[in-house]
């Protein structure tokens, strides 16, 4: 279930994903921050990365998910992933004027971690990230190989060709947090509406 708003400067939307393993709202407004930062998933570390997507991209941002996370944290973190794209791909609209491509290369610390982007209508994921102590972090813990399934969730829902490649890093946090705030760098450039076309020669995203 979904609401979407798009008149070109007002794009928003809001969805509702209920599963029997999760309960997820997430609410999205690409062109107004006031709307706010809330990420609430039950797993601590990955509202940490959420946030770091919805502060460096510039976007309003609320996610509110409950789910079966005594068993594993994988169905919210995918489940969140699902949600998310969704909502971003009917806040989208029909991508008249946004810039389409962007990348990014954070650094934080020893770690450099970079995203590119293409907002192609076509979902795809390529993930080129190898933790050299892939540890579970915060408690419950979050898995990093659950980076991967929300990354892949979150692009091919959200119809964007998505390239996540670690240059160097030995931190897990460290390299976890470059790539989610590249993320949102990306986005924010990728969004941005430059002109009044479809950037695209089939006329279409």
């Amino acid at each position: 279930m979904g609401i979407a708003v798009n008149n070109g400067k007002n794009r928003y939307a809001k969805i509702e994903r209920k599963t029997k393993e999760s309960d997820i709202a997430v609410e999205i407004a690409l062109d107004d921050p006031a709307v706010g930062l809330v990420c609430e998933t039950g797993i601590p570390f990955f509202d940490h990365m959420l946030s770091q997507v919805g502060k460096h991209s510039g976007i309003g941002l609320v996610i509110k998910a409950s789910g079966d996370i005594e068993v594993d944290a994988h169905h919210s973190v995918e489940d969140v992933g699902i949600a998310l794209g969704q909502a971003f791909l009917q806040a989208m609209g029909n991508k008249a004027g946004v810039n389409r491509f962007a990348s990014a290369a954070v650094p934080l610390d020893e770690a450099l971690a970079e995203v590119v982007l293409d907002i192609s209508g076509r979902g795809y994921l390529v993930y080129n990230v190898t933790f050299v102590t892939p540890l579970p972090l915060g408690t419950p813990g979050f898995e990093p190989q659950l980076a991967e399934e929300f990354l892949r969730a979150f692009a091919l829902n959200a119809q964007l060709a998505l390239h996540v490649n670690l240059r160097y890093g030995k931190n897990t946090h460290h390299i976890l947090e470059a790539i989610f705030k590249a993320l949102g760098r990306s986005l924010k450039e990728a969004i941005k509406v430059v002109g009044d076309d479809i950037p695209s020669t089939k006329g279409t995203l």
